[in-house]
């Protein structure tokens, strides 16, 4: 079986909105219910965006609602030896290869159907270039992706919420033209070193799960079980966004309330107390079964008033 341990892995590319700390909490509720680690891994792969006071604001922001977690923050940017070791392994299998399309060469291409492939895949137009045609697009000096030989391969994973969850893997980017390794090969990487056995996050993340188990086991690890969360949404039904105001655990408390009313505002949302009532983490962690997330609905939030049943 694999073990209960946790994590969660935002980007520092900006304060954590109620929505990110809603599935932390999740997260963490669902390691420490089993008995399980809780790690904490600082996605920033993004260099433009990432800066690290970003990063000190949310993990401020986790401390303030009480959760902690084992061991030191893990930093992708710290990472790049693992990526590429990753990378060398899939070469030595054949199962990756350099592309040279724009991304607007892309569009064009996968506006066509592809067989089983997903609409907007990549159509594998560098998929089968002999040695003449990929000399001479070196020749041009494009710096060239590198993408994975997918096989339009059907992958069906476990999710703890939704179900069953089944995607049909394309030949997905594994390490950018300008050398950054590609979000769904370090995440992969990552959650095999650090012993994930589940992934906790937002469900408008569970289209990627059979792309990343199918990586996984192309690396000969064990993919991670998965339980994808409804996202926290605005007002008027979109993502929540910094457009709908109040919507930071800052803003929350420059109205007056405090962590644990923001904390347990956001465990109510999710059936674990009543609305108003204040439990402690001890009592959230009894509480806490993933069942309850399987009826769950996206949370729509409003700035002023909090909550919207």
């Amino acid at each position: 079986m694999a073990p209960p341990d946790g994590r969660f892995a935002p980007s520092p590319t900006g304060t954590l909105h109620l929505g990110n700390l809603r599935t932390a909490l999740i997260a963490w509720l669902r390691a420490r219910s089993r008995g399980g680690r809780f790690l904490l891994r600082v996605e920033d792969l993004d260099r433009g965006r990432s800066r690290p006071e970003h990063e000190r604001s949310q993990l401020a922001d986790l401390a303030a609602l009480g959760l902690d977690w084992d061991g030191g923050v893990v930093r992708q940017s710290d990472r790049g030896a693992a990526y590429a070791w990753a990378i060398e392994q899939l070469e030595a299998r054949g199962l990756v290869y350099p592309c040279w399309c724009t991304r607007a060469e892309i569009r064009e291409a996968a506006g066509a159907p592809h067989g089983d492939a997903p609409e907007g895949a990549y159509p594998g137009t560098c998929a089968h270039l002999d040695e003449a045609a990929r000399r001479a697009h070196e020749e041009r000096g494009r710096p060239a992706a590198l993408r994975v030989r997918g096989g339009a391969e059907r992958i069906t994973v476990a999710d703890a919420a939704l179900g069953e969850i089944t995607g049909v893997v394309d030949d997905f980017v594994v390490r950018r033209g300008d050398g950054t390794h590609a979000y769904n090969l370090a995440v992969v990487v990552d959650d095999a070193w650090q012993g994930i056995g589940e992934v906790v996050r937002g469900d408008d993340l569970a289209s990627s799960a059979p792309r990343q188990a199918w990586l996984a086991r192309a690396l000969g690890v064990a993919p991670p079980g998965y339980l994808h969360v409804p996202l926290v949404l605005g007002p008027d039904g979109r993502r929540l966004a910094k457009r709908d105001g109040a919507v930071t655990l800052a803003d929350r408390l420059a109205l007056g309330e405090d962590a644990v009313g923001v904390r347990s505002a956001l465990a109510a949302s999710i059936g674990l107390c009543a609305p108003g009532e204040r439990p402690t983490l001890a009592e959230l962690v009894v509480r806490f079964d993933a069942a309850l997330l399987r009826d769950a609905r996206p949370l729509r939030w409003d700035p002023v008033a909090g909550p919207i049943a």
